[in-house]
C-alpha cells in the first residue's frame, strides 16, 4: 500500500492520494477470530452483588427509594434531623470509578435538609442531576453542592415534599428508554429495527439497520453505544450523530444509499437496568471482551456482524464507539496500524476541528494492548475505528453540536470513496 508520513500529507493537501487509498477496500474476515493481546483479560463471569430494590421509611419522615431501571442506592440513612446518607457501592470489585448513584427522594412535610451521598470504596465523580419527572433534568446549583475532604462523600442541600424528587449521576435512560429512542427512528423509511440476541439476564440486544434498497454489497460503519453503563454523554453523542445521518438533505440521503449503518445504541442493558457502575450482569467490562467474547453480548453482536458481512457481501470500513470520560477525546488507531480506509481518521479529525471554532479535538492514538471494540474491528475488518470520548459533564447542547459536525464530517469524506 502506497503510505505518506502524515506531515507530508497535510502539507501537500493531496486529497487524491486520500480518495485513491480509500479505494483500496476489502473486507478482512468474514469468519469470527479469536485474538490475542499483550495485556490479556480475564472475562469470566464473575459474581455481583445485587442492590434490595425497596422503599426506605426513616421515622415516617423521610424516603428514598430504587424501584427503576436504572437506579442505584445501597442503603439510606438518618444522621440527625436534617441530615441523611445515601450509601452507594459496586456491583463487584476491582472496578473502574465511575460510582454511579440513582434514586427518589421525598419526605412527609416540606423539609430542608442534607443529603450525603456516601462511597465506602471509592470517589465521588458524577455532578448531581436533579428531576421532578425522571425525563427532564438539571445539575443542581453549585451554591447547594460540594465534596467532602477526602472525596469519599458529596453533599447535596435539598428542599423536598412529598413530591418525589429523582437524583442521580446522569440523566437516565435506561433499557426502556433507549429502545423507544431506538423505535422512534425505526419510522424512519430507511430504519430498520432489530433484536439481534438476547443478554445474559434475558433482555434485547437491540440494533438499527440503515440502508436505501438493497443492502447488498455495501460498505459498512458500525455504530457502539452503553457498553458502560453510566456513560450517558456519550450516549448523547450518538443519538445526535445517528440523527445527523438521518436527516433530510442530500449529504445525508446520498450518505445512507451509499452505505450500510449498524447502530448499537445499548450493548449492556443488563448493567444499566441494574445500575451498575461498569460492568454486565457477569460481572465484566464488556470493552474487554472483543477477544473470546466469553460474555454474551459481545459474543451475539460480535457473530451477528460478521455472519451479516458474510451474507450480504458487505465490508465494514468503519467502526465508532461512543463512551463518556473525564474530558472530550478520541482513542484512534495508532499510525503504525493503516485501516482500509488509512488516513481517513486525520481527515476526520482535521475537519472536526475546523468546523468548531474555539475547540481542538484531542486525539490518542493507541496501540492495541487489550481486547477492546477499537482493536477489534481493525484485527476482524481491517476497518479503521474510533472510540469517541465524551466528558461527564460537557454541555449538552455542545455534545449535540459536535456530534452532528463530527456525522457530516465522516459523511463527506466517506460519500467521495
Amino acid at each position: 500500500m502506497f503510505i505518506i508520513k502524515r506531515k507530508d500529507f497535510f502539507r501537500q493537501g493531496n486529497l487524491v492520494i486520500f480518495f485513491f487509498l480509500l479505494v483500496l477496500t476489502s473486507c478482512k474476515s468474514v469468519k469470527l477470530q479469536t485474538f490475542e493481546f499483550p495485556k490479556p483479560v480475564d472475562t469470566n463471569s464473575k459474581e455481583i452483588a445485587y442492590q434490595e430494590k425497596k422503599i426506605y421509611n426513616l421515622s415516617d419522615l423521610y424516603f428514598a427509594d430504587n424501584q427503576f431501571d436504572g437506579a442505584r442506592l445501597n442503603n439510606f440513612e438518618l444522621v440527625n434531623d436534617s441530615t441523611l446518607v445515601a450509601t452507594i457501592l459496586p456491583e463487584n470489585e476491582p472496578i473502574n470509578s465511575s460510582p454511579h448513584y440513582a434514586f427518589r427522594l421525598w419526605s412527609s412535610a416540606p423539609a430542608e435538609v442534607y443529603l450525603q451521598l456516601n462511597y465506602p470504596t471509592n470517589k465521588h465523580r458524577y455532578w448531581p442531576k436533579l428531576s421532578n419527572d425522571g425525563t427532564h433534568w438539571k445539575p443542581i446549583d453549585s451554591v447547594n453542592f460540594k465534596v467532602l475532604t477526602d472525596s469519599s462523600k458529596a453533599q447535596l442541600k435539598l428542599n423536598i415534599t412529598n413530591d418525589k424528587l429523582w437524583i442521580a449521576a446522569q440523566e437516565l435512560n435506561n433499557s426502556t428508554h433507549v429502545t423507544n429512542w431506538a423505535k422512534e427512528r425505526a419510522n424512519h423509511t430507511n430504519v430498520h429495527f432489530n433484536v439481534v440476541g438476547k443478554s445474559k439476564l434475558g433482555r434485547d440486544l437491540i440494533m438499527l439497520d440503515i440502508y436505501v434498497g438493497s443492502p447488498e454489497g455495501k460498505d459498512m460503519v458500525v455504530i457502539f453505544s452503553r457498553q458502560h453503563p453510566p456513560e450517558v454523554s456519550g450516549y448523547m453523542a450518538m443519538q445526535a450523530f445517528v440523527d445527523e445521518l438521518l436527516k433530510d438533505n442530500r449529504l445525508s440521503k446520498d450518505f445512507i444509499k451509499k452505505y450500510r449503518i449498524l447502530v448499537f445504541p445499548l450493548l449492556n442493558p443488563d448493567g444499566v437496568d441494574l445500575g451498575h457502575w461498569r460492568h454486565n450482569a457477569g460481572g465484566i467490562d464488556l470493552n474487554r471482551d472483543w477477544a473470546y467474547y466469553r460474555q454474551e453480548e459481545p459474543k451475539n453482536v460480535a457473530n451477528y456482524i460478521v455472519n451479516t458481512v458474510k451474507k450480504s457481501k458487505n465490508s465494514v470500513v468503519l467502526g465508532l464507539d461512543f463512551h463518556s470520560t473525564q474530558e472530550d477525546l478520541y482513542y484512534s488507531l495508532s499510525d503504525d496500524n493503516h485501516s482500509v480506509i488509512y488516513p481517513f481518521k486525520d481527515y476526520w479529525i482535521k475537519g472536526i476541528d475546523n468546523a468548531l471554532p474555539n475547540y481542538t479535538p484531542a486525539d490518542y492514538p493507541e496501540p492495541f494492548n487489550q481486547p477492546i471494540t477499537k482493536a477489534w474491528f481493525f484485527k476482524q475488518f481491517g476497518a479503521d475505528s474510533v472510540t469517541y470520548e465524551i466528558g461527564d459533564e460537557t454541555p449538552r447542547d455542545f455534545i449535540k453540536l459536535k456530534a452532528e459536525v463530527a456525522a457530516r464530517e465522516m459523511m463527506k469524506l466517506l460519500i467521495l470513496r
